[in-house]
């Protein structure tokens, strides 16, 4: 493969960064590195041995150089392999924040190759058809509405400019991202990427505006409904700027002068044109403070073109900006006689009114100085709570904001404009109360009577709900992904180190020095390997192997564990309860479940407590009234974890969730244990709620979905109880091709396999695999073994053009993602084998050896 071929893609696979590929050379070669430190130090030791103390002073000096130039060179190696993952961590957090984009986007290198590009943009490629992954100008090439404009933008990019074009696409256009039915609305922005004052790359994202700009030609109809039935409705509305002249007149009030509407809206009707001028001059010439609007009632007579005089009643009113400039009125015009009756004195308007007050869907009170309420309407009642016939609006809000209501109504009587206040109603004592905003308006009373303030309270607890859970739902989602791509990389990593550490282990006896360093390197890469576990449960991208279960068997099975676990200070109980129902869940992960709960209770009972772990079925209508929102009624299996610890505030019950939110001490906890339980959870299909009081304890419930056997389940056992028993000999015969891009891992697996008896064949990618096909014949390949996530090639599209050729051999697929996250992309009812990253030897030659007795 040349050099610019390795820096491109097949659809749906990233490269290697451009600016990494040097940074293997910085390691050196590991074998050369440890051969060197072998021999150095051998050669040390041979030649104090050789003359032991009668040896000269030059060569005890020469065997210490050589024991200390192995020294080092061992010591370099091991920096740069440090180094190396330093930067690998880099690139994977780099790439895990491009993939968290929702917009298709991909970085090019200064010769318009591509170095990375996210799934958005993978998906966008295939769906062109383009048999290699290639930039957005090479992308749009051929289509003359799109390419032109790309250009512009890839000159801007070369001169180190950032740049953005936008475009439309008709329905049904082949061009990428166009859409069938519908036309499509686009935007395409480019921005240099620099490095030490250079630029290096380029970014390219594709944003799809179609849904934005369909929901603005929606709410521009809504808005001419809207201003439809102003213009149909019953009363007149102008509304005219400083000078007098109209911006805006309903087609009421210009059928009631005479007015064309036309010339309503092109600014030549002056108010002075249909009213008296002192009428006009009172309209115009109001005021009020900086910021503050001004409203009030004018009874006047209007005139019609024909010279006809209609008496009416204007609500005028006109805002203030913050210099004292007023702005276009809002001027309502009632006719105060309609069929030859006076409103005014047949009541019929004031009937009116009073229906649409009492018919409000937001609760309107009218109260008086002290924020008594003299009157309100049904709305209110189901807003605040019960209202006593003395009730005072003052009282009914939670008792931090009444202070702040109090002096909003003194403002708004003294006919200051009142921003909302944000309040709690119906907050009695430990309870939460509703949340709510209130508005105020003053309401001048006739004659002498002073001035009434007109309350609006609007309940908004579930727009506050929907606002909190989508912004966690938003962040643990981004975190989780980031998660999940840092642990797929690290899992890369660790399958090499363990593999390795497992070849090596085969050629020293326990009794070797280097033996217990070789278990040690073994042991911290299972740990790192189990926290890279927890952060693809949290992240939802484990694989989970679910059987169906009682909770009943399960929990009794890990009494004893958990007994030793808790210790002696603390008491466990477990009640199982009657008649449990079943439940499909990976026994294994629903076992970490227990365990991360069982812990933090011992941790959050320093002094001794009680631990009780409780289970029961739910019915339908039980599980209805948990919460809807969150959790959809149905049969439930509820488990719940309940400690007479400390409890936790509300600020930490919040966070519990969050992976690496801890409130122990400094490495006494990773803050994943909950993250974990979270995501195991979640990827089962159950639910996880918490409650916490302080000084009473926590108690976790976890909602299972109640599973009922059948004939399938049933099979799955029997296959599943032939798969245990496991071959004690895992040597073997046949052929093996291996299809892994990362050197380390395929050169362990190969070494691996080759030991046990297996003829390998080695490629790097999906298509080095077809062209070893062609080379030896697919009917000599016994098994396939190959990695998910390659480049040029992936798996499953490995699979499928091995099925095209008629080849049957078996396949297992291994990768550091969970199975669900590829098996939805072959062919229905394919048959494969999988073993996640990280695996031993032992796994491997266990797996190999299953699947070629299948």
């Amino acid at each position: 493969m040349s050099k610019d071929e390795a820096t491109e893609t097949l659809a749906g696979q990233p490269v290697q960064p451009a600016f990494q590929a040097t940074e293997p050379a910085q390691t050196g070669n590991p074998v050369v590195a440890v051969i060197l430190a072998v021999l150095l130090a051998g050669a040390a030791g041979l030649l104090t041995y050789r003359f032991k103390g009668d040896a000269p002073v030059w060569l005890l000096g020469a065997a210490a150089v050589f024991a200390f130039c192995g020294l080092f060179a061992l010591i370099g190696w091991i920096g740069g392999i440090v180094h190396l993952g330093r930067k690998s961590r880099q690139i994977a957090f780099l790439e895990g924040v491009l993939n968290g984009l929702s917009d298709p986007a991909v970085v090019l290198d200064l010769r318009g190759r591509v170095v990375f590009a996210n799934g958005r943009y993978v998906s966008l490629s295939s769906s062109a058809e383009r048999a290699r992954m290639v930039g957005v100008e090479n992308l749009y090439a051929g289509y003359p509405e799109v390419s032109e404009l790309v250009y512009r933008l890839a000159q801007a990019g070369k001169e180190g400019k950032a740049g953005r074009e936008d475009f439309k696409l008709v329905a049904g256009s082949a061009a990428p991202g166009a859409r069938a039915d519908t036309p499509s609305w686009h935007s395409i922005f480019v921005e240099p990427v620099v490095h030490d004052g250079r630029q290096t790359h380029t970014m390219w994202r594709i944003v799809d505006n179609t849904d934005a700009r369909m929901a603005q030609e929606t709410a521009f109809e809504k808005l001419q409904y809207i201003i439809g039935y102003l213009d149909e409705a019953p009363a007149g509305f102008f509304s005219a700027g400083p000078s007098g002249a109209v911006e805006y007149m309903n087609a009421t009030l210009a059928e009631w002068l005479g007015i064309d509407l036309i010339d309503a809206a092109n600014g030549s009707v002056q108010v002075s044109q249909f009213t008296p001028a002192e009428s006009a001059k009172l309209l115009s010439g109001v005021r009020a403070e900086p910021g503050e609007t001004f409203s009030d009632l004018f009874d006047m007579d209007i005139t019609a073109q024909d010279g006809t005089s209609i008496p009416v009643r204007v609500l005028h009113a006109v805002s203030f900006d913050e210099n004292g400039e007023a702005g276009p009125s809002r001027s309502l015009v009632l006719k105060q006689r309609i069929g030859g009756r006076d409103l005014k004195s047949s009541g019929l308007a004031e009937l009116k009114l009073r229906r649409f007050f009492s018919n409000a869907p937001i609760g309107i009170a009218e109260v008086d100085e002290t924020g008594r309420i003299q009157s309100s309407n049904t709305a209110l009642a189901t807003t605040v709570g019960p209202i006593a016939s003395d009730a005072n609006i003052i009282s009914l809000v939670d008792e931090p904001n009444r202070a702040a209501v109090k002096d909003a109504i003194a403002a708004a009587r003294g006919g200051k404009r009142v921003p909302p206040q944000d309040v709690k109603f119906g907050s009695a004592e430990g309870e939460e109360g509703r949340s709510g905003q209130i508005f105020f308006s003053r309401m001048d009373e006739a004659g002498d009577d002073p001035a009434s303030v007109i309350v609006y309270a609007v309940d908004t607890t579930e727009h506050k709900t929907l606002e909190l859970q989508f912004a966690q739902s938003q962040k643990m989602q981004a975190v989780g992904q980031l998660a999940g791509g840092v642990a797929h990389d690290f899992n890369n990593m660790l399958t090499a180190i363990i593999g390795f550490s497992d070849l090596l282990l085969a050629k020293h006896r326990p009794t070797d020095p280097s033996f217990q360093d070789i278990m040690n390197i073994k042991q911290n890469a299972n740990r790192a390997a189990n926290l890279v576990r927890q952060l693809l449960a949290f992240s939802r991208r484990q694989t989970l192997r679910p059987e169906v279960l009682s909770l009943t068997d399960t929990l009794s099975d890990l009494g004893n564990l958990l007994n030793r676990l808790l210790g002696e200070k603390v008491e466990l109980e477990i009640t199982h309860g009657r008649d449990l129902g079943l439940v499909k869940v990976d026994v294994n992960q629903f076992e970490q479940v227990i365990m991360n709960l069982a812990v933090n209770a011992r941790d959050a009972m320093p002094g001794g407590g009680r631990l009780t772990i409780r289970t029961s079925n739910l019915a339908e209508a039980e599980a209805a009234k948990v919460d809807p929102s969150l959790m959809p009624a149905g049969e439930y299996v509820l488990c719940e974890v309940s400690d007479t610890g400390t409890g936790m505030e509300k600020e930490v019950l919040e966070k519990i969730y969050e992976p690496f939110f801890s409130t122990k001490e400094v490495g006494k906890g990773t803050g994943l244990g909950l993250a974990t339980v979270y995501g195991i959870v979640k990827q089962t299909g159950g639910f996880i709620f918490c409650d916490s009081e302080v000084g009473k304890g926590t108690t976790f419930r976890i909602y299972l979905p109640r599973h009922h056997v059948t004939a399938e389940d049933e099979a799955h056992e029997k296959e599943t109880e032939r798969k245990e028993v496991k071959p004690a000999d895992l040597t073997g015969e046949g052929t093996v091709l291996l299809v892994e891009d990362e050197d380390a891992v395929r050169a362990f697996a190969s070494r691996a396999l080759t030991s046990r008896g297996y003829k390998v064949l080695e490629a790097d990618s999906g298509v080095s695999a077809l062209e070893v096909i062609d080379k030896h014949g697919g009917d000599t390949i016994d098994l396939v073994i190959s990695d998910v996530v390659m480049p040029e090639m992936d798996g499953p599209s490995l699979l499928k053009e091995l099925r095209k050729r008629e080849m049957t051999s078996n396949v297992i697929f291994i990768s550091g993602y969970a199975e669900d996250a590829f098996a939805k992309n072959l062919e229905e009812n394919e048959k494969f084998s999988f073993l996640p990253k990280p695996f031993s030897l032992k796994q491997l030659a266990g797996a190999v050896k299953e699947a070629m007795k299948a």
